[in-house]
């Protein structure tokens, strides 16, 4: 059975405003397999990206605890965690703001060889840039090019060489195709789940586009204001959704059929609870058509409630 490459215990990441403490991960506990694939969903703002990021401590965690490979990062100093930066790596979800324009396609794959020193001879290093380009699909030609040049798709393709320079075991992917038209996204995906099985690459796929993430995950965690309400396979979420917020995303997939006239639409009404200093139960209440006064009060946890499906409702 695979081993969990990393996994979070109980992560909250606060952020402080004027009006007190804002939870954008708050008590997140999640487990990924080597080689597999975790899809984190939700709706914008519920904490997708923060999570990802503070994974990779580019963001500091309020509290909690992150392993990788059983080790506990959040210990490490400034020292031992470069040296992790070789292990673990993201793409970005904007191709052109992540990319300096002031560099050329060689010069932006090269770069994390450079900084962590990993090859030092320029052939060496010229070599392996021309490797990762034919990776990633992109042409010899473009080797000299800017990245205003070039369309969405080869500027992704050259986020995704960045994040292979090292060749880590770990990608978090930040929304890597929201920014991309339909064709060029299912060009990526494909990309980057050959990638997977040639590399055994373990990743964390942030999205809040639930076709995309049911064609690329293994597992499917669901988030909302910061916390995991949802968690199980792929194809056991798609299946049998529990969580009512769970439920209404998945309603809200457009069918490409101007006949299909199948289940209605849930459509979620209500207004959002703040993430600012949130009182005791479940964030989802205010708008929920099935909250009862149990829901608020005390926080709920994550409970299995068949094989590998957790879920954190009062309705089980």
């Amino acid at each position: 059975m695979a081993q969990a490459l990393i996994q979070t215990k109980d992560l909250k990441k606060y952020f402080k405003t004027p009006y007190g403490n804002l939870h954008a991960v708050d008590g997140v506990n999640i487990s990924i397999k080597r080689g597999q694939t975790l899809g984190v969903v939700g709706e914008s703002g519920c904490g997708k990206s923060t999570l990802g990021r503070t994974v990779l401590r580019l963001i500091e965690a309020t509290d909690g605890e992150i392993l990788f490979e059983g080790k506990k990062i959040l210990d490490y100093n400034k020292k031992e965690m470069k040296k992790m930066r070789k292990e673990m790596q993201i793409i970005f979800q904007d191709p052109y703001a992540s990319l300096n324009p002031r560099m050329t396609v060689s010069e932006l794959i090269a770069a994390p060889i450079k900084v962590n020193k990993t090859l030092t001879n320029k052939m060496e290093i010229e070599k392996k840039v021309h490797q990762l380009m034919e990776t990633v699909g992109l042409a010899q030609r473009l080797v000299n090019a800017y990245p205003h040049e070039l369309d969405g798709g080869r500027r992704q393709r050259i986020g995704i060489a960045r994040a292979l320079a090292l060749e880590p075991k770990f990608i978090v992917c930040d929304e890597p195709v929201s920014a991309l038209d339909v064709s060029i996204q299912a060009q990526i995906l494909n990309l980057m789940m050959d990638l997977q099985d040639e590399m055994g690459l373990t990743y964390m796929f942030i999205t809040h586009d639930l076709s995309v993430v049911k064609h690329i995950s293994d597992e499917i965690a669901v988030m909302y204001l910061g916390q995991c309400v949802e968690k199980a396979p792929s194809n056991e979420l798609f299946k049998n959704p529990l969580h009512p917020y769970t439920k209404a995303l998945l309603s809200a997939i457009p069918v490409p059929d101007i006949r299909y006239k199948g289940k209605k639409r849930e459509v979620i009404k209500g207004e959002v609870t703040s993430p600012i200093n949130p009182k005791p139960g479940c964030r989802f209440a205010s708008r929920c058509p099935l909250a009862k006064k149990e829901c608020t009060g005390v926080d709920l946890q994550l409970k299995e409630v068949d094989k590998d499906h957790f879920v954190s409702c009062i309705l089980f």
